[in-house]
């Protein structure tokens, strides 16, 4: 997907409210990926991502930004923190670890893309394969008709769904879980793999379950004899290589220029990652993948520390610094009426449910956005987090009162005297120790 800046720009501003500078350049840093890959090979080998660093209080919108940027291009993205590396002895995980699991991020992608090109034909046998279990349990109902044209009217019928809750016993593939090495390495042995080629991995079970997910079990089992794993694996590796994204999280947590105590571990952890960040070869387990063109995105609040406290030559890998602002009472207006999946609409969905039909004025909004500024600029500033606390609050009591869709439609105004009334304790003590993990 080819799409310009502002394009980009123009798709995030649907999910993140602000940010402007932040926006700008991971759009630029995506858009240089697609021209680079208009260049010539021997260019396109001259010419890495420039990473950014992204600085700004908590619940600003910094993995947000990342995340949507990667979901708009369907890139395989990674979220690490920093500090899970810093653990006495790096217990369990080393930092080539944020290589190996994006692969496996790219090698679900592709296959999902592979399975639903496929998806046509999987469906066609397994409703075919269902078919024949079902004729034989309603042979009574056949009557006059002849074989074949019973069996397409039960096709039809289990196509549009008609039998999705008939139980039926069929024979489906046995397929023996991984074998974990050591609990929290993501290192696993597939047994069905080692044997397969023996004549072991081939093994069938009887199963007593419901049409929909005998469906959803034989097309999945179709769907992976019908892709080409090789395929999907030089696709994913190149999408990792070329197309990945790797977020790392709480960064300013491993900066420190004291060299005693636990921040030596923390400057180890910052020389271990140089070497990912500035280019390397990890081995996974479906190829050598190569690091030097996946982008990196760094985040972190830097209260305590800089930037300047990072070792030099991991900030010079880091070239792009933008700070991310803290949330005003204009911004959080904005992130509870514009975004698609604003934080009113999914209590009123919720809400829905249970059929109170929930309705804010603006000068509810007004309230609710102008006390989470005020809470977030007298307490810890936790950014857009601080409006789940406070609607949470606002609503306790509808939510706990409503249940049961068999009462009639109730309609829900909150306004300005309302929200002034419950969130009354807020006013006076600020308490919300409890809705705050």
């Amino acid at each position: 997907m080819n799409l310009t800046p502002k394009q980009i720009v123009h798709e995030l501003n649907k999910y993140i409210i602000g940010q402007d500078d932040a926006k700008k350049a991971v759009a630029i840093a995506l858009r240089n990926r697609y021209r680079r890959s208009m260049l010539s090979p021997e260019l396109q080998e001259e010419i890495t991502p420039k990473n950014i660093i992204m600085k700004g209080p908590t619940g600003v919108g910094k993995t947000e930004i990342a995340r949507r940027l990667a979901k708009l291009v369907k890139a395989p993205f990674l979220k690490v923190e920093a500090t899970k590396y810093t653990e006495v002895g790096y217990v369990g995980r080393d930092v080539e670890s944020m290589v190996r699991d994006l692969a496996e991020c790219a090698i679900r992608l592709v296959k999902e893309e592979k399975t639903q090109e496929v998806s046509y034909k999987a469906r066609a046998v397994a409703e075919r394969r269902v078919c024949k279990v079902l004729a034989e349990m309603k042979k009574h109902e056949k009557g006059e008709l002849a074989q074949d044209v019973f069996e397409q009217k039960l096709v039809d019928e289990i196509h549009a769904g008609k039998h999705d809750s008939v139980v039926i016993e069929i024979e489906v593939a046995d397929i023996p879980k991984p074998l974990e090495l050591s609990p929290g390495s993501g290192a696993a042995i597939d047994i069905g793999s080692i044997f397969g080629g023996m004549g072991f991995g081939n093994k069938k079970k009887k199963r007593k379950i419901t049409v929909k997910e005998a469906m959803n079990l034989i097309m999945a089992e179709e769907a992976d004899k019908l892709i080409d794993n090789d395929a999907v694996n030089s696709e994913a590796i190149r999408r990792a290589e070329n197309d990945g994204i790797i977020f790392i999280d709480e960064i300013d947590k491993i900066a420190g220029k004291h060299n005693h105590g636990a921040d030596v571990s923390r400057e180890g952890v910052q020389r271990d990652i140089l070497p990912i960040v500035e280019g390397c070869t990890v081995m996974t387990k479906y190829g050598p993948v190569k690091t030097d063109y996946i982008l990196f995105i760094a985040a972190g609040a830097f209260h305590v520390s800089k930037v300047e406290d990072l070792i030099p030559e991991l900030q010079g890998r880091f070239p792009i610094q933008v700070e991310l602002k803290s949330l005003t009472k204009q911004d959080f207006v904005n992130i509870l009426t514009k975004p698609e999946n604003a934080v009113t609409r999914q209590y009123q969905l919720l809400l829905q449910v249970d059929n109170i039909d929930l309705s804010f004025t603006e000068g509810a909004i007004e309230k609710i956005a102008e006390i989470s500024e005020d809470i977030n600029a007298t307490s810890e500033d936790i950014g857009a987090r601080r409006l789940h606390t406070v609607m949470e609050y606002l609503l306790e009591e509808i939510s706990f009162t409503a249940g049961g869709n068999d009462y009639p439609v109730i309609p829900v105004k909150v306004d300005e005297k309302y929200v002034e009334k419950h969130l009354e304790k807020i006013f006076k003590n600020r308490d919300l120790k409890k809705y705050v993990l």
